[in-house]
């Protein structure tokens, strides 16, 4: 499964029931690198910027910051780079990842940093399926 993510071209890359399909077999121009995972580079950092952008509602990871392709936000590529480091570098050749765990991560990175100003997806986190 493809997906078109060069700048400008954003797909819905949830599925309906909130899941990341993490075939994110696309590729940007020749400057991006495409995407990866299992390793912390280019490719990786070009797939959690796609994700987060997602998940957090920023809209195009090109215009909103995140993509160090872009003119870069601070906070939101520092964000970009420990996802990578925390999560994508871990994730083996095939993968799935619930929204609800982008932005979970995302909300106690942001709270570990001292920043109070959240995402507006960070008000709100999707409910928890236990009842512990």
């Amino acid at each position: 499964m493809g997906a078109d993510l060069r700048p400008g071209i954003l797909p819905g890359l949830l599925d309906p029931v909130g899941v990341l399909d993490a075939e994110l077999t696309g590729s940007l121009d020749s400057t991006g690198g495409g995407f990866g995972w299992s390793y912390n580079g280019t490719g990786t950092s070009n797939a959690a910027a796609v994700i987060l952008a997602n998940a957090l509602g920023l809209g195009n990871p090109y215009e909103c910051g995140i993509s160090f392709l872009s003119d870069e936000d601070k906070t939101l590529g520092a964000l970009r780079e420990d996802f990578c480091d925390d999560g994508l570098s871990q994730c083996c050749d095939q993968w799935r990842l619930r929204r609800g765990v982008v932005l979970r991560w995302a909300r106690a990175w942001y709270l570990q940093q001292g920043i109070t100003d959240l995402p507006a997806a960070l008000h709100a986190l999707p409910p928890l399926y236990g009842k512990g």
